[in-house]
């Protein structure tokens, strides 16, 4: 009986992380799924033994037991010994108990042990009940559900868009209603993996990240931001040219604006996830434009403001 390299199958190196064993058997398993190769005796060939490979490798004990083989066993080829003359008896498990269900090895890539016949070599380790039983019974069971993510700009959450994400060799069309925020998690159900016995498809979770917006910042519903005002303006009053993300609109600024004020334009903000025709604010705060460059007129006329101004002060204190 010759020695199976559980690493190579699963195309890993031998120091591979927990993650990386569970992230190469999840590619493996759903190219080789049964369901996904009807009829395709090489295909399940394949899969039972990338199945038999994730069973021992996504098992500490199990992993630390095969390591140890494998170490002998190179030592015992490398002393020019046969195959057939290994002791295969001293590394079976004593304790023939079998793991019940999958709890030990935490995800849904589970759902793709579907039994079978495990190999002599993996018999000689562990016995026939080393490996778990879930599938035993028959029953039906919810397929994987994957997590993806993807990313919009703040402009696209305003009006809604749509992205198409490639996941496990299957194309989606996604949108997104407008309002959508950052870091909400969207659910896509019954597009995750195939189900086991008959079960549901898993589903498919996507989080959507919006970066930060140079010109606003949001807050839930409502958007915040900075709007230059010429000092003039900001006196007299007038109209002020000011950008949201519903277009470019004029809106009327009182006499003697401060500096500093914010003002709050009503339903210019985000659209409310789900909800038609329903919008936070826009709150935008005034940063008045000091005059740079003045002419001599303009340099003489601020003096003039500026003596008026003194008068009336002195009068107020007198």
């Amino acid at each position: 009986m010759e020695f199976k390299d559980y690493y190579k199958i699963l195309g890993v190196e031998r120091n591979a992380s927990a993650d990386e064993i569970k992230k190469a058997f999840r590619k493996l398993a759903i190219k080789y799924h049964p369901d996904k190769n009807p009829g395709d005796k090489t295909a399940e060939e394949k899969f039972k033994e990338i199945n038999e490979a994730n069973e021992v490798l996504s098992d500490p004990e199990k992993r630390k037991k095969y390591d140890e083989l494998g170490s002998n066993w190179k030592n015992y080829q490398q002393g020019g010994n046969k195959a057939e003359d290994f002791d295969w008896s001293r590394w079976r498990t004593q304790n023939q108990g079998s793991r019940q269900g999958f709890g030990t090895h935490g995800g849904h890539e589970d759902m793709f042990n579907e039994g079978g016949e495990f190999s002599d070599f993996f018999e000689s380790i562990f016995g026939r009940s080393g490996f778990s039983q879930r599938s035993a019974g028959g029953r039906a069971a919810k397929g994987e559900d994957y997590r993806t993510e993807t990313t919009i700009s703040l402009e696209e959450a305003y009006s809604g868009t749509s992205r198409r994400i490639e996941l496990n060799d299957e194309t989606l069309d996604i949108k997104f209603k407008p309002g959508i925020q950052d870091k909400q998690v969207l659910r896509l159900k019954g597009k995750g993996g195939q189900g086991y016995n008959g079960g549901p498809r898993g589903d498919i979770y996507i989080t959507v990240g919006i970066p930060g917006h140079p010109h606003y910042k949001r807050k839930d519903n409502d958007l915040y931001c900075n709007i230059s005002v010429e000092l003039y303006t900001a006196i007299l009053g007038g109209k002020q040219l000011i950008r949201t993300l519903k277009g470019n609109i004029r809106i009327t600024i009182a006499p003697e604006t401060e500096n500093g004020q914010t003002l709050r334009l009503k339903g210019l903000g985000m659209p409310v996830f789900g909800k038609t025709n329903e919008y936070g604010d826009l709150y935008a705060k005034v940063k008045i434009l000091l005059p740079k460059n003045l002419s001599i007129e303009e340099t003489e006329l601020f003096k003039k403001l500026s003596e008026i101004h003194k008068k009336k002060q002195d009068s107020q204190m007198a």
